[in-house]
């Protein structure tokens, strides 16, 4: 049964030997680009177009043309490559100059006797003239195909440009003189039925949304949510695991080390005509998988397994996982949601056609209408929800499997693995801040990984109002609450850093966060006694400021070793509660600078704070609200992904009631720093 794919929505193939079927209405270009786990396109030579039509396990058409079949052979695409993005671009000279002016785009997937695997017809474009239309990419060791549908106003160079390839706008222009010239051979179209229609479909393709996805707005009444990307300015990508490695070196493809995830990418070789026949087959049994690897039924998705992602390390792996997970969480949601919202209109549109004919609007006839296209929206969402469960069920059972094997660093504090701390040897790759859900399925939690260091400092706000479950907080208990999670997550990047490697202050100008930090005070953990009154503040802040200043001059001027032999070069972390109490517009200005300035030479900042009374301040404050991310003490749905904008909620990671684990992990922090120092 072919799968009706909308905007985001993901399907698992079957088949290694594919063929993509486009058509368009109109000529235009067909190429693919190959990536690497996190999409990036290394060369000119990781792009398959007119110019040059064929890569191993991939052949495109040599010119524009109003029908494409594009060969793919997944078991023989060279182990480095992760992703194929199929490109479609109108042509540079002559015809429509964007893709709102013509019929859009149907692409199909389909096996080599023709059976249609999915389709996606590619709506809502408007002023672009080159679109990603689908992307194939390996997941847990099998092949998925994503509609992706992402349009380039700039046409093909935005878009390889956007793919990561240097080279963009010299290859760009390439691929347009390769079709001008009009290179090689010309595709003979489909047959054509005796009115002239296309035969390309064996089914209608799913009518889409008529003026675009609901997929890129985020969730209906969420107030501008703050943009989530763990990675700075580049959002996390699925990294998923490559296929096994070969033999050994097979004719006509690219050799890769065998650790394929540890070594830089290879870019493939141009080679001739496709050739269908597997690589990797042999003329004598290959040997049986691993006795660990469940066996897989035919046509079922494979089981998942923790740290199958690529990486150098486990934790590398574990890491690269959960972000895949959130990435196909995120996307399955928007296509879900884009059904729905599809259905939806449809049926606002037929009840108004059913009520527009006055003759309808009594009797039977209308009352039908109205009922079929009830039953029409029930079953449309029916399906649209068969399939988010089928994605859910996937997802769920991932989770399941990887929950439990995520080291300290990315694990709750209820997770066992606790219980056998030990203070590490080495600095992790990420630290978990908490676990992100979305409404529809608020039991599949996905934990909120941030790389280390901090490229930004965390303001948790004590100020809101409520939480999304409606249970009302009163000022002291919500300020309670947000000394509690900042303590939970300071605790946390102490216990995961070496010994001596992580340095904890704190600023409590008027000592009211006393109670939360008695942990840290008790176990002697802190550098110093919490800084109180307006002496402290500065205190602190002169220190940590002319700490940022000496490491900065000493980079700067190629002197890192010439530093004070007194100066602390660990990583700092600044606890400051119940901001501005106690800061005068001095301590304020050393705050901002700490803010820009100090990440960059391991000077971090966390902030409790209440925006509101601080807003009291002026826009001075502003430039600092923006450059810290804002968490919240109790659930909130203000974090945004960077795909499709949805509005997360994010609940914070704080230790189960009564437990003692952090006093017992913090006691062995304080013991590790004594022998240390």
């Amino acid at each position: 049964m072919t799968a009706e794919l909308v905007r985001g929505q993901n399907h698992p193939l079957s088949q290694a030997r594919l063929e993509i079927r486009i058509a368009a209405g109109t000529p235009i270009v067909a190429g693919a680009t190959l990536g690497d786990e996190h999409g990036t396109v290394h060369g000119v030579e990781w792009v398959v177009h007119p110019g040059a039509p064929t890569l191993p396990g991939l052949e495109v058409s040599r010119q524009a043309a109003a029908d494409h079949r594009l060969a793919v052979d997944l078991g023989a695409v060279p182990e480095a490559v992760h992703r194929v993005h199929v490109l479609l671009a109108l042509p540079s000279a002559g015809g429509p100059v964007r893709f709102g002016a013509v019929a859009a785009p149907f692409v199909a997937v389909t096996g080599l006797d023709g059976t249609e695997l999915a389709s996606y017809t590619i709506t809502g474009l408007d002023a672009e003239s080159a679109v990603v239309a689908l992307e194939l990419y390996r997941r847990q060791g099998a092949w998925k195909v994503r509609a992706v549908g992402q349009g380039y106003a700039g046409g093909l160079t935005e878009l390889l440009t956007d793919q990561g390839l240097p080279q963009a706008h010299q290859l760009a222009n390439t691929i347009h003189e390769a079709v001008a010239q009009g290179l090689a051979r010309a595709v003979t179209p489909p047959a054509r039925t005796a009115d002239g229609d296309r035969a390309r479909q064996t089914a209608t393709p799913a009518p889409g949304p008529e003026q675009g996805s609901s997929a890129t707005q985020g969730a209906s009444g969420a107030v501008s949510p703050q943009p989530l990307s763990p990675y700075g300015t580049q959002p996390p990508s699925t990294s998923p695991q490559g296929a096994p490695a070969a033999d050994g070196p097979q004719p006509g493809h690219t050799q890769v080390p065998a650790d394929a995830s540890a070594a830089q990418p290879t870019a493939p070789t141009v080679g001739g005509p496709i050739d269908y026949s597997h690589p990797r087959r042999q003329n004598v049994a290959p040997p049986p998988p691993p006795p660990a690897a469940p066996p897989v039924q035919p046509g079922q998705p494979a089981r998942p397994v923790a740290g199958d992602a690529t990486g150098w390390s486990m934790d590398e792996r574990l890491y690269n996982q959960v972000w895949g997970m959130f990435e196909d969480l995120a996307r399955s949601t928007a296509a879900y949601r884009s059904a729905v919202d599809f259905a939806d209109s449809r049926m606002e549109k037929e009840l108004d056609a059913a009520l527009a004919d006055p003759r309808h609007r009594i009797g039977g006839q209308g009352d039908a209408a109205r009922e079929a296209a009830r039953a029409k929206h029930a079953q449309l969402v029916e399906q649209a929800r068969a399939a988010y469960d089928r994605d859910l069920g996937q997802l769920t059972a991932e989770s399941e499997v990887v929950e439990p094997a995520l080291p300290l660093a990315y694990a709750r504090w209820d997770n066992p693995v606790w219980h056998g701390y030990r203070v590490p040897f080495e600095a992790p790759m990420a630290v978990r801040l908490g676990d992100l859900h979305l409404p529809e399925c608020p039991e599949l939690r996905i934990p909120m990984l941030v790389r280390l260091p901090l490229e930004r400092g965390l303001w948790i706000d004590s100020g809101a109002a409520g939480s999304l479950d409606g249970s009302f907080v009163d000022s002291h208990e919500l300020h309670r609450l947000a000394m509690d999670t900042a303590v939970a997550l300071a605790a946390r990047l102490l216990a995961v850093h070496p010994a001596g490697d992580y340095t904890l202050h704190v600023i409590d100008p008027a000592g009211s966060g006393a109670q939360a930090l008695a942990p840290l005070v008790w176990t002697g953990v802190l550098a110093t006694p919490p800084a109180v009154g307006a002496a402290g503040v500065a205190d602190v802040l002169a220190r940590l400021t002319e700490r940022v200043d000496l490491v900065q001059m000493a980079v700067r001027g190629g002197a890192a070793d010439s530093l004070p032999p007194g100066l602390d070069t660990s990583e700092q972390l600044l606890i400051v509660n119940d901001f501005p109490h106690g800061f005068d517009d001095r301590a304020v200005t050393q705050l901002r600078y700490l803010a820009d300035e100090g990440p960059s030479v391991g000077v971090h900042l966390m902030m409790v704070a209440d925006r509101e009374e601080a807003s009291a301040y002026g826009p001075l404050l502003d430039p600092l609200w923006r450059s810290l991310m804002r968490l919240t003490p109790v659930p909130d749905d203000h974090l945004a992904d960077p795909w499709v904008g949805h509005a997360w909620t994010y609940e914070p990671a704080l230790v189960p009631p009564g437990s003692q684990v952090v006093q017992q992990v913090l006691n062995q922090v304080a013991k590790a720093r004594t022998k240390y120092t």
